[in-house]
């Protein structure tokens, strides 16, 4: 029971929505972790595409 707790805490962290790059909350990290399996907003997303350094 206690570890079935454990990993549900876990995937919450997961899905809360804040950027690792910027540090924002923003819906779009949910969409972007499902997409590529990055936690970055869409901003961040773009500037990293056209800035890859």
């Amino acid at each position: 029971m206690t570890e079935d707790k454990n990993i549900q805490e876990k995937n919450l962290k997961e899905l809360d929505n804040i950027c690792e790059e910027c540090k924002d909350e923003n819906e779009s990290v949910s969409q972007n972790l499902i997409l590529t399996g990055f936690k970055i907003c869409k901003s961040c997303r773009e500037s990293k595409t056209i800035f890859p350094i």
